[in-house]
C-alpha cells in the first residue's frame, strides 16, 4: 500500500511512518506543497530498485555503444520498430 503524507505530518510522526514501512510493508510518499518530493520504502524494495537501476544503466550503455556510429534518427527508428514488434507478439 502507498500512503501519501505531507512533509509536516512526516516530521511530526517519523516513528509511525517507519512502523508502517517496517511492519506493514507500506511505502510512504512525502509531499511538500502538494508535490511528491521523497519516498520511504523498506530496505528490501530499495535494494531491488537499485539493482534494477544498475541493470537499466548497463543496458543503456550497451545500446549507446552499439549505436554510437548510427545517426540518431536512424537509431530511434530502429528501436521504435523493435519495440513495436515486441509488443505485437504479446
Amino acid at each position: 500500500m502507498i500512503t501519501e503524507v505531507s512533509a509536516v505530518n512526516f516530521r511530526q510522526n517519523p516513528g509511525e511512518m517507519l512502523n508502517l514501512v517496517q511492519y506493514r510493508n507500506d511505502s510512504i510518499v512525502i509531499n511538500k506543497d502538494g508535490k511528491p518530493v521523497a519516498a520511504l520504502v523498506d530496505a528490501e524494495l530499495f535494494a531491488r530498485i537499485r539493482r534494477m537501476r544498475d541493470r537499466f544503466d548497463a543496458l543503456s550503455a550497451r545500446i549507446a555503444e552499439a549505436y554510437a556510429e548510427v545517426p540518431a534518427e536512424e537509431g530511434i527508428t530502429e528501436i521504435d520498430a523493435a519495440v513495436a514488434e515486441e509488443r505485437k507478439g504479446r
